[in-house]
């Protein structure tokens, strides 16, 4: 018997193949269309969302990601509006050539079919998701949590009226009905529906994936973030880089979780940052305590954890190259940063550092699809194949060989 689940997956398959071959002017429209929606339909997806923010139990980041607000639907339709407005990343052509036997040969840029995507709680990755799927030319098949099932449901509404209105099937974009985690095992063990899995959440999802998963996925991995403060750090931007990583959004994946000070400016430089964030908990060695009276004592989880709150993890290094080991140690490779005056040593940490972004003089927070002018991002890989860091439009796209002949046979 063909479980609902399946039997939707079919409808996502097909529409898939379609959308594949609409045109740009199709999947751009598709996006400001739905980008005026969201605004014109505020009041109606706030309401819904503050229902489900009111039943969620829990606090601190989960929460955060749940809440919709005014500003964050704006800055959903903008980044609709971002995508729509990108050069289109299909059928480019790459590595065009003529071989000897007169073959013109040449790779172009096409859809991989359908991205499946599991994530928690976020109503604005619905949105992001859905953009960049549909304006690469995939269906966009999505199973979000039971938390913001109705926020999600109205979104995926809006999508879905938007396609049609521009002649697209409705079904390419689509949310899973089921919750539950036998719905969730399921969907990722779709390898006749899913040519792509990504998941987006904690380290419980990211293990069910490792599991349970059958489709080649690309993981958006956890953000054991760093920032070094270098021996020849201006130390005042050094304050401002390491206060605006850890507090703008401390729920993140790209918020700083550890900062790295050098010894020489430690005595300067740590009781400046505990005075810039009092509202963050520092825990820190021995050196960071004597230096901090009011840092708690870390251990050794502390520098390997994703707070993903307002604590921070604190060491003390006796130079750059213990920065970059203890990196090397405890990081995720996800976004590493260091703050330094020295261009040899900004050099030596953007060759040697292992992750997917590195940054010189700049937030951690800056490693988003949006910030770094992709519109939006269907996750940060930590992976190593097909993509890494943030996901845009042509991360979501394969390569196709063209051969073009004139009869030639082998």
């Amino acid at each position: 018997m063909t479980s609902p689940l399946a039997a939707q997956g079919r409808n996502v398959r097909e529409a898939s193949r379609a959308l594949a071959q609409a045109t740009d002017e199709q999947r751009s429209a598709t996006l400001l269309t739905v980008a005026d929606s969201l605004k014109n339909r505020e009041d109606q997806l706030l309401e819904i969302n503050a229902a489900e923010v009111e039943a969620y139990v829990e606090s601190g980041a989960g929460r955060d990601r749940l809440s919709l607000s005014g500003p964050r639907i704006t800055a959903m339709a903008d980044a609709l509006r971002e995508i729509a407005a990108a050069a289109d990343p299909l059928f480019e052509s790459l590595d065009a050539s003529v071989r000897p036997n007169g073959l013109h040969l040449e790779r172009l840029r096409v859809p991989l079919g359908v991205i499946g995507v599991v994530y928690e709680n976020r109503p604005n990755v619905t949105s992001d998701v859905a953009a960049l799927c549909v304006r690469s030319g995939n269906a966009a098949f999505l199973r979000g949590s039971s938390s913001a099932q109705r926020s999600n449901q109205f979104i995926v509404d809006l999508w879905r009226d938007a396609l049609v209105a521009h002649g697209l099937p409705a079904d390419a974009v689509a949310l899973v009905q089921d919750p539950s985690h036998r719905a969730a095992v399921e969907f990722m063990q779709m390898t006749d529906v899913l040519d792509c899995l990504i998941p987006r959440g904690g380290p419980s999802l990211i293990a069910a994936m490792r599991e349970h998963a059958r489709v080649p996925f690309v993981l958006d991995g956890d953000g054991n973030c760093h920032v070094y403060v270098d021996e020849s750090a201006d130390l005042e931007m050094a304050v401002s880089i390491v206060a605006n990583a850890k507090t703008s959004r401390p729920g993140v994946c790209n918020a700083a979780e550890t900062v790295l000070v050098h010894e020489s400016v430690a005595p300067r430089f740590l009781p400046e940052l505990s005075r810039a964030i009092p509202q963050v908990e520092l825990r820190g060695d021995d050196a960071t305590r004597a230096l901090v009276p009011g840092a708690v004592r870390a251990v050794e989880d502390d520098y390997g954890r994703e707070f993903l709150d307002l604590i921070l993890a604190v060491k003390v290094v006796a130079s750059l190259d213990e920065a970059i080991d203890h990196v090397a140690r405890y990081g995720t490779g996800h976004s590493e940063a260091i703050v330094t005056d020295d261009p040899m040593n900004a050099d030596a940490w953007v060759r040697r550092v292992d992750a997917a972004a590195v940054l010189v003089n700049a937030s951690t927070r800056f490693i988003d699809g949006g910030e770094l002018g992709l519109g939006g991002e269907v996750g940060i890989s930590t992976q190593k194949l097909h993509a890494r860091g943030p996901m845009g439009l042509r991360e979501l796209t394969c390569l196709k060989w063209v051969v073009r002949g004139t009869g030639q046979v082998r």
